[in-house]
């Protein structure tokens, strides 16, 4: 049986607490700001605390995920997990087919193990381009992004701009760490994905992701075989920051 290895939460004390209220303060704030935002969820803790803090409190943000093909068994059944403990439907966005048969019938089905290239590319096809669709005429969206993730998120900012998509974009855990959250999980009872539990803090693609070893950053289990500073799939670039007065250009991992 594998060891659980789900991260200690952080105790319940008045910080805590305030951090907690303010999140959901947030949340409400951005429900009123935009009507048409959309929660990205890829079905981990932070975006399932991000799904509890939405749902159980009836706010209009409307939540999808990227079917890529390739998730986990487990992640799947977080679409299951959610219908049944808060009645609704995830949204699902799939690749493109003949994308797809393209990319397996000319490089292989696993050719984003060969270069830095091929594997951005097949996050091209399985996540950037489902995901342009899944925002297509949206106001804003959000993510369960976090700064204590990895090197290339510290510098990641509540609010922030997608100059690509020309729309607001909301990292609302931003400031948060990784026992706050589970912290929240536990106070609230939120259904989490059961490979956390078996080391993987951070969970895409089966084939690209593996558990962590002890002293390692939560996405060191993404796409291990490469460099640390190309560790991003695409879905968050070329943002801008919002900032008192003026805009500036920031890469958001």
């Amino acid at each position: 049986m594998s060891q659980d290895r789900t991260p200690a939460a952080a105790p319940v004390d008045a910080a805590l607490e305030a951090k907690i209220d303010r999140l959901h303060a947030f949340v409400d704030e951005i429900a009123k700001r935009h009507p048409n935002i959309k929660l990205a969820s890829s079905l981990a803790a932070e975006d399932m605390v991000l799904t509890h803090a939405i749902l159980s409190r009836a706010l209009p943000i409307g939540i999808f995920s990227l079917n890529t093909g390739r998730l986990h068994a487990e992640t799947l059944g977080m679409i299951d997990r959610v219908r049944e403990r808060y009645g609704y439907e995830i949204a699902q966005f799939h690749p493109q087919a003949d994308a797809v048969d393209e990319y397996v019938n000319t490089q292989g089905l696993n050719a984003f193990y060969d270069s830095v290239e091929l594997r951005k590319r097949c996050c091209e096809i399985r996540k950037v381009e489902p995901l342009n669709r899944a925002l297509a005429g949206v106001d804003a969206w959000v993510t369960g992004q976090r700064r204590e993730q990895s090197v290339t998120r510290t510098e990641l900012h509540e609010e922030e701009r997608d100059a690509t998509r020309n729309v607001a974009k909301y990292n609302p855990l931003a400031d948060w760490t990784e026992g706050e959250i589970w912290a929240y999980i536990k106070i609230y009872d939120v259904p989490v994905n059961p490979l956390h539990a078996r080391g993987y803090p951070s969970i895409g693609c089966e084939p690209c992701t593996r558990a962590v070893r002890p002293g390692e950053d939560s996405r060191a289990g993404r796409w291990w075989w490469e460099s640390r500073d190309s560790k991003e799939c695409g879905l968050h670039v070329t943002t801008i920051q919002f900032a008192a007065g003026s805009a500036s250009a920031t890469a958001s991992a």
